[in-house]
């Protein structure tokens, strides 16, 4: 082929304009039709799924709703049940020996809140679930995801789930309740209130504490049960034993018949005997099973009244440093003074001070 030829086929062909190579394409009515057309065919081959689909989520929910419905209803009568046997005991003759009103409503009422979030949970997550599945989403990575946030959260708030855990067995085994006297290690007074997480005391100068409930490792529970009331008695060695007993079981017989300690007394006051022997004193030990709570009330009173028939009796209580007889004609200011060192001045002012003062009468003078 020759240069000729070829430049005259070249010129031939028409070049491409810039316009017809950025022109969009224009969409025709026909174009219209076919894409309605199988959105139409996508939409009838796919709304029974779909119907499905919604039915199925439907029925999720408005089961989980009835059933959480259901077991939160049947919580709260079982609570209701539990505080009407409470008030029910209460006027009986057991009401002392059980627990008050107010303790077992507020732990029934805590129990119920524990049990009505636990099921809540449960439900409504399982539900949840269910409708993702529903979706076609796969569960694998999310249910992983939510694993390792949990340990993450477990491991950040250790402490609050610690406290969280120990509220619920304290409150399921009912080591304490509102109104008891208790003695935490780190606080003791009467309990205010009994919480999953906290528990707030009233110490005896009226101060409250709030104990965070992981945080208590004892717990002695003064209102449970019996309390102990025990006094001792000082006297001296020299008293006559039988003598001191009979005089503090007059007092002991007298007491258990007055009222009210006639009440608060659950047995009688015994005389247990010596519990020490010194070389000036000894002691004397009594004890008596009151009412819980009342055993400092009761150590009181009958303190009140040993003294007060000791001295009836000229029973001498001792305590505390031995007391100095007085000595007949007064005593001697020197006595307190102690004796000058034997390598001391004898005529140095201290030696002077520590002489006897002697009292001589001598003649007026001019007589």
């Amino acid at each position: 082929m020759s240069l000729s030829v070829a430049l005259a086929a070249a010129g031939a062909s028409p070049s491409p304009s810039p316009s017809d190579s950025t022109a969009p394409p224009v969409p025709t009515l026909q174009d219209a039709q076919e894409h309605a057309t199988n959105a139409a065919s996508w939409v009838e081959q796919n709304w029974s799924t779909w119907l499905a689909m919604g039915l199925q989520i439907v029925l999720v929910v408005v089961v989980a709703v009835a059933l959480r419905a259901v077991v939160r209803r049947a919580i709260t009568k079982l609570i209701e049940r539990m505080t009407r046997t409470a008030q029910a005991a209460e006027g009986s003759a057991l009401s002392g020996l059980l627990v008050n009103v107010e303790r077992r409503r507020q732990r029934a009422a805590a129990i119920g809140s524990v049990l009505r979030s636990v099921a809540s949970f449960l439900i409504l997550g399982t539900a949840a679930l269910m409708v993702l599945s529903t979706f076609r989403i796969d569960l694998a990575p999310l249910l992983a995801s939510a694993g390792v946030a949990g340990v993450a959260i477990g491991f950040g708030a250790r402490n609050l789930v610690t406290d969280f855990l120990s509220g619920v067995f304290m409150i399921l085994e009912d080591q304490y309740g509102v109104g008891d006297e208790i003695d935490a290690g780190v606080a003791t007074g009467e309990v205010l209130e009994v919480g999953l997480r906290v528990t707030k005391l009233r110490g005896p100068n009226g101060a409250i504490w709030y104990l965070r409930n992981g945080e208590v490792k004892r717990i002695a529970n003064l209102s449970q049960g019996w309390a102990t009331a025990g006094v001792d008695v000082t006297v001296r060695a020299s008293e006559d034993l039988d003598r001191v007993k009979a005089v503090l079981d007059e007092v002991a017989e007298r007491m258990t018949k007055e009222e009210p300690w006639n009440e608060l007394l659950w047995g009688p006051v015994e005389v247990l005997g010596l519990d020490s022997v010194l070389i000036d004193s000894m002691v004397v030990r009594l004890s008596a099973k009151t009412m819980p709570g009342k055993s400092v009330t009761v150590e009181r009173e009958l303190r009140w009244r040993v003294k007060r028939a000791f001295d009836a009796a000229s029973i001498r209580i001792m305590g505390g440093a031995t007391a100095v007889e007085d000595l007949e004609g007064g005593a001697d200011p020197a006595a307190a003074v102690a004796a000058p060192s034997v390598y001391a001045n004898a005529e140095s002012s201290q030696s002077a001070a520590t002489a006897p003062i002697t009292t001589s009468r001598t003649a007026p003078p001019g007589r």
